[in-house]
Parts: structure tokens; sequence; C-alpha cells
């Protein structure tokens, strides 16, 4: 943990290091986030974005398709103050139960991704309040399926930083006079429930995401994020209380209570480059929960007290030369490195599954702006899954390997 510290402190300090000119607000780069909404006259707007997916498992001989998701964006700009954004998404395609009188058939959800309202203070300055997505890590923010290279999310922003981590509350994001380039977002959300933790995704499912969230937990966000030539500097962390049960409960189950009881900690730093056809981003990101033992006493999850992990991507546009950003066929490769069970309290089980690497390999061709077509191989390694923790072992369970590739194809668009 001493060097996850060392490592979220540097961060914070090498970032200052850097400045570039900016003065309009900085919102993200996603285009349902920003259409219209500052620049053009119309007061309403309708975005959306979504993506398509088959995967073939080259060991089990099995493959699966799905319409991965499906966003509507509306947005309305009340006056140059006040603007709502609102994001409506429909994953796998059919909620369950929704196929003719057949119930429990559909594997999908529907559920808002965002909902808030933003209120512009000064002109680098603003406001945020309702369920919205703090800018942690680059996928979280920045999610849109043609803004990033694979078929999938990287694995280290769906299983340490659990993309897309949205809460109810408010934030304030904003420049620094004076520093041009320096930008901050300081965010007061619900917590987390740590009945949700499991081993082998950490806290993901603890995100509460709005749905009636409980507990007095509250959940503390702030990142500081940099523009300098052609680098986009970042580095975030969060603190959160993870008891979403009422005092009397949490004191029965020896949990602690309070805004801040059973905190979860989370911290992550990342880079990205881009000139001239190239693309490189890298990020480290790791999550310390110091009363793990105590969420394993009353919830018996297994939950680590440590995860960590990171990435390192290169990617080149092969058309630059012709076509710059206007159509791409971009090459890439990323290496990734996840352990998701780093440090275990004395009631944990280890479990060497949880160390995982993963070498991702493919292209992106985008013929026009907003379509990418995508085509990718994944190698993952991992250990050796603990026997102690398979309860219903091969061969009426799906069989493990340690080594296994998987061949991914997707579209996506974005409008």
């Amino acid at each position: 943990m001493r060097i996850f510290h060392q490592c979220l402190l540097l961060s914070f300090f090498s970032t200052v290091l850097f400045c570039t000119p900016s003065s309009a607000q900085i919102l993200t780069g996603e285009d349902s986030l920003n259409a219209g909404l500052v620049t053009r006259e119309q007061s309403t707007i309708l975005s959306g974005y979504g993506e398509a997916r088959y995967s073939l498992d080259t060991r089990r001989k099995n493959a699966e398709v799905s319409l991965s998701r499906v966003v509507l964006f509306v947005g309305h700009k009340f006056n140059n103050k006040i603007s709502l954004f609102t994001e409506l998404e429909l994953e796998d395609a059919l909620v369950v139960g929704q196929q003719g009188d057949e119930a429990g058939v559909g594997k999908g959800g529907i559920s808002m991704e965002q909902a808030f309202l933003k209120f512009n203070l000064t002109p680098t300055t603003y406001l945020v309040a309702g369920l919205f997505i703090p800018r942690l890590g680059i996928i979280n923010e920045n999610h849109l399926p043609t803004t990033f290279n694979g078929v999938d999310r990287p694995f280290v922003e769906e299983l340490i930083i659990p993309s897309t981590w949205r809460e109810v509350g408010v934030g304030i994001y904003g420049g620094v006079k004076g520093v041009p380039g320096l930008n901050y977002s300081f965010t007061l959300t619900n917590g987390l429930n740590s009945e949700g933790f499991s081993n082998g995704s950490g806290i993901r499912g603890g995100r509460q995401l709005g749905s009636a969230a409980t507990g007095l937990g509250l959940g503390a966000s702030g990142s500081l994020l940099y523009y300098i030539n052609n680098f986009r500097l970042q580095a975030s962390a969060y603190i959160g209380g993870s008891t979403a049960v009422e005092k009397r409960v949490a004191d029965s189950l020896q949990l602690n209570s309070g805004p801040f009881g059973n905190p979860v900690m989370l911290g992550e730093i990342n880079g990205q480059y881009s000139n001239n056809g190239w693309s490189i981003r890298a990020i480290v990101s790791g999550i310390n929960i110091p009363n793990a033992k105590n969420i394993n006493l009353a919830y018996a999850s297994n939950t680590p007290s440590a995860i960590y992990g990171g990435y390192a991507e290169a990617a080149y546009n092969i058309l630059y030369a012709k076509h710059k950003d206007e159509k791409t066929l971009a090459v890439f490769g990323r290496y990734e490195y996840l352990d998701l069970g780093a440090k275990l309290p004395f009631n944990g089980i280890k479990n060497d599954a949880n160390r995982q690497h993963y070498i991702v390999a493919g292209i992106t061709y985008k013929p026009i702006r907003g379509i990418a077509i995508k085509a990718d191989y994944v190698q993952r390694v991992t250990g050796e899954p603990n026997p102690a923790l398979i309860i219903t072992p091969f061969p009426q369970s799906i069989p493990y390997y340690k080594s296994n590739g998987f061949v991914n194809l997707g579209v996506a668009y974005n409008f």
C-alpha cells in the first residue's frame, strides 16, 4: 500500500509542473455531453450512442453475440446559465421477462446513466447536481464506444475503476485562474454498499447507481486535470463510506456507521498523448479497504483489503497522413495487469485467479466521425483458481482455463 500511496502523491505533485492555455469549461470528450448545449442555439438536443459485439471463446469453442447497449441522450438548455443532461441506457437488448409470455428470458436492463442539472457560475466554473459520473480514470467519464480501442472497455476500468460509476450528488468543476491548463473537480455523492462487494470484481457490485441508495454513507472525489501541448494528464482520488444500512443493523453486523463508515479509498493517475497519428495512454489505479475483515464477517464475501492494476496502450492511425482525424484505421496493442486480491484480511481466502494479465491487439476503423468498426484478439493469463472457492466443480460448472484467447468483433456509433 505504501507504493500505492506514493504513486498517488507523485501524481498530484507531478501534474502541477504542466499547463497549457485554456479558458473554456472542461466538460468531457463525449459528444453526447457537449453536443449543442454550449455552442449551438437550439434549446433541446437529441443524441446517443450504442454498440454491438461478437465474442468467440477459443478454448470453450463457444461464441456470444449481443447488442451491448443503446443509450439515448436528451439535453435541454433553459438559458445560458442552466442546462439539463440525461442519458437513458438499455443493456443487452432485452429486459428480464419481456419476451412474449416467457418470464426471465431477457438478460438486459434499463437504467438512467446520467440525469443532472448544470449551473454555469463563471465562464470557467460550473456546478452539477443530480445523477452524474465523477471524473475518475479515463473510461468512466469518457465512455463512448467510439472513443477507445478494443471491442470491450479495458479490464482495469471495469474491475478496479468500475465504469460507468454514477451516483447522486453535487459537484463543482472549473479551471484555476492564473494557471492556464489546470482544471479541477470536487464531488460529493452517496456512498457505496459493501454488501455488494465480491471476490474477483472488487467494489463494482457495491455501486448504488442512484437506485434508492441507502445508509448515511457519503463519497467524496476530487481530480486535477492538465492539458499541455499533445498531453492530457490527470490524477483523481475517491473516499467513501460503504455501510448502507441503518445504525442498529450496522451495530448488529459489527460494521462502522456514519458518513465514512467502513471506508473505501480509490486513487488513479493517467496520461494520454496524441500526435501525428500516434495515440498513447496509460493508467495505474488502486483500492484500499482497511476494514475488509469486518465486511467479510458481515457478508462472507471474501473482500480483499487492497486491489491494484494498470495498463498501457499504443495505437497508430495508418490513414493519418492523408485523412488526419476525419478517417481512421488504427492498429493498437495494450497490456493490462490486475491483482484483484493484492492484500487480504486474516479472514480472506487467497485466489490466484485474481492475478490477471491481458494482452490485447487489434484494429479500429472509423470511416467517418461517429462510426467505429472494431476487431481484436485478447489473450488472458491468470493464476490457478482456489478449489476452496469453487462451489460447483466441473463438469457441472463452466471449465476455467488459466490461459485463454478471445476473438472479438464490434460496431459502435455516436451522434
